[in-house]
């Protein structure tokens, strides 16, 4: 199996041992050694039914598969990195902040809700499942990874969240107040609040 590191803060070092990954397209900023670079195809390798469902709720995932004996490094306009390990679980994240994934890994998209009553807006986000690693990457500082537990649920600013894995349950919260306080006021104000048990990753600058 491909192999991803942390190479830098902002730099993910992938290995090939006549493996392939899937990575962003366009992410990769050098190579060496005989690698391989092809389009993923419609569905980003998952098949024509996860690229219809893309298309239809406007997911955008564009992805290339680097394949071969050699080394990739990967990095997106400068932004920070962190790579997360999978055992048979599911990653949802996203799509904007998904870098690239190695392993026996299957990306979706799920809905996650409707954005408030009043404007009914679907929301939906990448799913990533299976075994293997996945690259993430976070702009303005390094990922910070919040322990969400039953006892303790979490409220994140959706323009804030990059990623979440383990039991959790999402749903939406109008939360005015915060937003009023920091001068954001415009427009319908809500939250993406967690429980459950598991982690959501964060960023500290938001999209």
């Amino acid at each position: 199996m491909a192999q991803l590191f942390e190479q830098s803060k902002k730099v993910i070092e992938v290995h090939l041992t006549n493996t392939s990954i899937r990575a962003i397209s366009g992410s990769m900023v050098a190579y060496e050694g005989a690698v391989q670079f092809k389009s993923a195809g419609f569905g980003g390798g998952d098949g024509v039914l996860a690229g219809m469902k893309r298309r239809a709720t406007g997911e955008k995932l564009s992805l290339m598969e680097c394949g071969g004996q050699g080394r990739v490094f990967l990095a997106v306009n400068g932004q920070y990195v962190s790579v997360v390990n999978l055992n048979n679980e599911t990653l949802q994240v996203e799509s904007q902040q998904l870098l690239a994934f190695a392993g026996n890994l299957r990306t979706d998209v799920r809905f996650a809700g409707v954005r408030g009553a009043s404007s009914g807006q679907g929301l939906f986000t990448t799913t990533v499942s299976g075994q293997g690693q996945v690259a993430l990457l976070s702009a303005g500082g390094p990922l910070i990874h919040l322990e969400v537990s039953p006892q303790f649920p979490l409220v994140v600013d959706p323009d804030a969240f990059v990623a979440a894995h383990g039991n959790l349950n999402q749903s939406f919260v109008t939360d005015i107040s915060w937003r009023a306080a920091m001068g954001q006021g415009g427009g319908e104000a809500f939250s993406l609040r967690w429980d459950g048990q598991g982690v959501v990753s964060i960023q500290p600058a938001e999209r």
